[in-house]
């Protein structure tokens, strides 16, 4: 079994993966808070749209533009497929020329959903998250469900989620030290469920360093 920091240590993160992929906690927005959010990513999405039509050198089929628009986000941050032609989209760009700038990206290599999927569960495995937690985050970055089943997969035949497990154990034993035995077992199993691990491994790891 590889642990985790062997995986990473072959796999490093690249530079800013971490701030590119840190997100809110979602169990603090309610139903009417998703309910705003939803209304407010709809108006900015308008906002966007109409301002680049309302553009008299806007030309929605540019494909140059669009191109440099992609070469933009990219650098910005690294993305998947889905995630590019959407943003694409909002700028107001059609379909067709988005689709043919997808496409020569991915000809010159500069898009690769694998490379990109593979690139988040490095970080997954960096933030001692479990194989559930990872395929989820693939999920809300847009990448098909077909490449992150089989990464996720991959990655789990090396041991890394687990040993990612195990490494949420250690941290957790060392900060709850000298509490009840009850209370450490709580905070570990909430951790663990938060991250997407699995509860056989969990179980395990919790007799093996919690049960003192």
């Amino acid at each position: 079994m590889i642990s985790a920091q062997d995986f990473l240590k072959q796999h490093p993160i690249s530079d800013g993966m971490e701030e590119r992929y840190t997100k809110p906690d979602s169990s603090a927005v309610g139903d009417a808070g998703q309910s705003a959010c939803r209304g407010v990513k709809y108006a900015g999405h308008a906002s966007r749209v109409r301002h680049a039509t309302d553009n008299e050198d806007f030309d929605p089929r540019n494909f140059d533009a669009c191109r440099e628009a992609a070469f933009r986000l990219l650098d910005a941050s690294a993305r998947s497929t889905q995630t590019l032609r959407r943003r694409l989209l909002d700028k107001g760009y059609e379909d067709r020329t988005v689709d043919d700038v997808i496409e020569r990206l991915i000809e010159l290599g500069l898009l690769d959903d694998e490379a990109y999927a593979r690139s988040v569960v490095r970080y997954c495995v960096n933030r001692m998250m479990g194989s559930r937690g990872a395929a989820m985050e693939l999920r809300r970055k847009g990448v098909a469900d077909s490449i992150a089943r089989r990464v996720v997969s991959e990655v789990a035949a090396q041991g890394a989620f687990e040993e990612a497990a195990w490494e949420l154990g250690r941290v957790t034993a060392r900060k709850t030290r000298g509490l009840d035995r009850q209370v450490r077992l709580r905070r570990f199993w909430s951790a663990g469920g938060r991250k997407g691990h699995d509860a056989d491994t969990l179980r395990r790891v919790a007799h093996e360093l919690l049960d003192d």
